[in-house]
């Protein structure tokens, strides 16, 4: 057997196993509508089958604010799904249905993922009937901010893939079915261009949500912005890289612990600090009530403050990035 056809059976192989645990997502929305008055708004997206009893994972936006989830396999069965949880901060929650001796996903390792990688993209693209659309591409880079979006968005997965409204929720996987991560956004008229949460984080949420029935996150109580060498030139800033506290929130420990509106995060614990996501790397290694020293410089001058962790008051979610 040649070495593209043995390579061409290692997809389509990988394509026939995921698929089966490829699900349809139909959610029902009411909203007002003031010469009709209340009005049902009918989305598709895509969902994984993570757990044989039936655990699903897709993305919030896909069944946010929905009245009715209607979950539709490979086989033709369709369940009605429970919501168990969901996480607007990663896009991500959780369905069950009641159903036993499902087909279910392997959720690989993200940490490994190499730039050129090839990646594939399983999902209900634009609603077509007859089963899920299937793509292929390579993964363009990792780490990547969704553009405007919060910092809640760092750490995505780019993917020339082609990915169309009705992915969302889908898998992308690697060359032997995997799912490294599921498809959350595509830029609109840009080409060859999506994103995809990577599997560890869909690994720890799903976790926190069958835990604790919702993601709990440590809090420190600031705003901050990425500080870089043309913004602390412009601003006379004693650093050229680290977070500079835009706000400070007076109920949190940042507040608490003396960080003031000003200061610039430069590390937390031994863990240096250079852009925002390495404070949100840095949290996520922790839990609340946990102790950290955070350093910061004021006055062109380090100083060091011990910080105690807690979740965030709701409706307010963990740190945020201008």
């Amino acid at each position: 057997m040649s070495t593209l056809s043995s390579f061409e059976n290692q997809i389509t192989g990988a394509v026939e196993r995921l698929s089966e645990s490829v699900v349809n997502i139909d959610s029902v929305r009411v909203t007002r509508n003031f010469s009709y008055g209340f009005v049902p708004i009918e989305g598709k997206g895509s969902g994984i089958i993570i757990d044989p009893h039936g655990l699903i994972i897709t993305n919030n936006h896909v069944i946010d604010g929905a009245a009715r989830v209607q979950v539709h396999l490979k086989d033709g069965r369709s369940f009605v799904g429970e919501v168990v949880g969901s996480d607007s901060s990663t896009d991500i929650a959780v369905i069950h249905v009641e159903a036993d001796n499902l087909p279910n996903a392997n959720l690989g390792d993200s940490e490994h993922l190499k730039v050129g990688q090839i990646a594939l993209a399983i999902g209900n693209s634009l609603g077509l009937q007859g089963g899920p659309t299937v793509s292929m591409g390579v993964i363009s880079a990792l780490g990547r901010p969704l553009p405007g979006a919060d910092f809640i968005f760092e750490g995505l997965i780019q993917t020339d893939t082609a990915i169309n409204p009705g992915n969302s929720g889908g898998p992308l996987a690697d060359i032997n079915g995997n799912v490294i991560g599921i498809n959350t956004a595509m830029i609109p008229f840009a080409q060859g261009v999506g994103f995809a949460i990577p599997a560890n984080t869909i690994k720890w949420v799903v976790q926190q949500i069958r835990e604790k029935g919702r993601v709990v996150r440590p809090w420190l109580g600031i705003y901050g912005t990425t500080l870089n060498e043309m913004l602390a030139r412009r601003y006379e800033l004693p650093a050229e890289s680290g977070v500079l506290i835009v706000e400070v929130d007076p109920r949190g420990p940042a507040y608490e612990s003396g960080l003031r509106v000003g200061d610039i995060i430069v590390g937390i614990n031994s863990q240096e600090v250079k852009q925002m996501k390495d404070v949100v790397a840095t949290l996520s290694k922790h839990s609340t009530r946990e102790e950290v020293d955070v350093w910061f410089i004021r006055l062109g001058a380090r100083r060091s403050s011990k910080l105690r962790l807690r979740e965030a008051p709701l409706p307010q979610q963990a740190i945020t990035r201008r």
